[in-house]
């Protein structure tokens, strides 16, 4: 594949992305089944509004070791938390192939503007939770 070639550039970039939803979605439909398979939810009100008390909820701490323990475990709650991490990862790893492929077309413009793009990505997502203004 010649990646200078702007055709083999977006094959790339739809392909990171429809596989990318389809593992997540696989993950999900997992977690799914293994939440309807380890609880019983006899009164199907459960699923129409949150009532805390009422609906089934896992404790697991907010970490990537506690998430991996969770889902070597079979845990439907960190199964699903795991396909939506998988699923709010795909676009930000389009973005950094599209870093690489920009550089392997020699586009310093789109290289510098994505690289850009991912810092702000990432910085939103793994900067500002731990900013005290963004708690109120």
């Amino acid at each position: 594949m010649n990646l200078g070639d702007r055709e083999a550039m977006n094959d790339v970039i739809s392909n990171v992305l429809r596989y990318g939803v389809l593992i997540s979605a696989a993950i999900l439909l997992v977690g799914t089944v293994l939440l309807v398979v380890d609880y019983s939810f006899t009164d199907s009100s459960v699923f129409l509004g949150y009532i805390p008390g009422r609906i089934p909820h896992s404790s697991f701490s907010p970490s990537l070791s506690a998430l991996a323990l969770g889902v070597a475990k079979l845990d439907p709650f960190s199964v699903i938390e795991l396909g939506v991490i998988v699923l709010i990862a795909t676009p930000v790893s389009r973005v950094f192939f599209s870093i690489l492929l920009f550089a392997a077309e020699k586009d310093m413009t789109y290289v510098k503007i994505t690289l850009v793009v991912l810092a702000l990505l990432l910085f939103s997502m793994l900067v500002t939770p731990f900013i005290p203004a963004f708690h109120a």
